[in-house]
């Protein structure tokens, strides 16, 4: 794989990631994450905080186990 598509596709899944857990954390432990949305609303950022989060976790292990030899992917 390019380089530059590795990167570009690791970045992204890696900014969804962190995204996906700073929502998670104000729904959970900051009276900000609610404001003035109903439950409804409530419960349907922190589902799709949640599959936001799994989609970038599963798109890393893909590019891990896929692409393993890209020179960023190598360890050590």
């Amino acid at each position: 794989m390019m380089e530059k598509l590795y990167i570009m596709l690791k970045a992204e899944a890696e900014a969804d990631k962190a995204k996906s857990l700073l929502s998670l954390e104000l729904l959970g432990n900051k009276a900000v994450g609610i404001g003035d949305h109903s439950t409804g609303d409530f419960y349907k950022n922190a589902n799709d905080s949640l599959s936001m989060l799994s989609d970038a976790d599963d798109r890393l292990e893909t590019l891990e186990k896929y692409f393993p030899h890209t020179p960023l992917n190598l360890k050590g």
